[in-house]
């Protein structure tokens, strides 16, 4: 794999950005850095294993921040956890969550927990009354009534696509109908490789719905069809190229995530996302 250097990326992304609608100068202006953190979802089975020693394999690989996808031996326990991710040097910055917890009589207890943690995010991965024609408003009330709450105290809720999302309903989508019926304050958290599987362009959906992007998953991804692809970043399918320039620019991207699901060379879930945050960072 060929490593690109800064001038390739900003070679590649003035391709990318006129793809997106995007001027040189906007671009170059907003070339900032946005830190990498890691979806635990992609080391699960370590983390059940023994999640202290997975949280500091995690930390040692670079990993600033961390978005959980459950708590194991620290549930029920913000402070303990807190302090764990302190001696770490790791930040929570991120939650996947049902959204059950939203509800009136769950929500200030999952406020209270997560504040503690320092975590600002809650992200519910799926929900099956998002493409429900008659489920769906009342889903995206709920986000917009947390949203509400959460916005004083420093914290926002948001959703996280997989391929179902991208339904058609009309001449629109379901996703697209979410997005208009939710406020700019409910972040949509796009997944990189389920997008790209949905057959779309990420960059493009960041500029379809600018500044919502707050929080983005790199996961490496193989389309049907590409061959001598792997999932790894860099080696997959996705042009991360592009992504990272609609992060910058129209995504409002304050964190990228790597989440890593395939695990190819018969590599570990520990190594082969090593090796995508390796990819990761030859193109930053």
């Amino acid at each position: 794999m060929t490593k690109l250097t800064r001038r390739d990326f900003i070679k590649g992304s003035l391709v990318a950005g006129a793809a997106i609608g995007l001027t040189p100068s906007l671009l170059r202006a907003a070339g900032k850095d946005i830190p990498i953190g890691v979806q635990l979802y992609s080391v699960r089975g370590d983390c059940g294993k023994d999640f202290d020693a997975a949280l500091a394999q995690i930390a040692k690989m670079g990993f600033t921040g961390v978005e959980f996808a459950g708590y194991h031996n620290y549930n029920g326990k913000a402070k303990e956890l807190r302090q764990k991710l302190d001696d770490l040097g790791l930040k929570g910055i991120s939650t996947h969550i049902g959204t059950g917890n939203f509800q009136p009589t769950e929500l200030q207890k999952t406020i209270d927990f997560h504040q503690i943690i320092g975590c600002k995010y809650l992200v519910v991965p799926g929900d099956r009354d998002f493409t429900d024609p008659e489920k769906s408003l009342k889903l995206a009330e709920i986000f917009n009534r947390t949203a509400e709450v959460l916005k004083p105290l420093g914290m926002a809720c948001g959703y996280h696509n997989h391929t179902k999302e991208f339904t058609k309903i009309g001449d629109s989508t379901y996703y697209d109908l979410f997005a208009a019926r939710t406020s700019d304050d409910v972040v949509l958290e796009q997944d990189c490789g389920w997008s790209a599987s949905a057959g779309l362009q990420p960059a493009e959906l960041m500029k379809k719905f600018p500044g919502r992007t707050k929080l983005v998953h790199f996961k490496p991804t193989v389309l049907n069809g590409d061959t001598g692809k792997k999932a790894i970043i860099g080696e997959d399918s996705v042009d991360w190229v592009a992504t990272l320039a609609g992060c910058r620019t129209v995504g409002g991207t304050e964190w990228i995530f790597v989440e890593q699901e395939v695990y190819p060379d018969g590599k570990t879930p520990m190594e082969c996302t090593e090796r995508s945050l390796a990819g990761l960072k030859k193109i930053l």
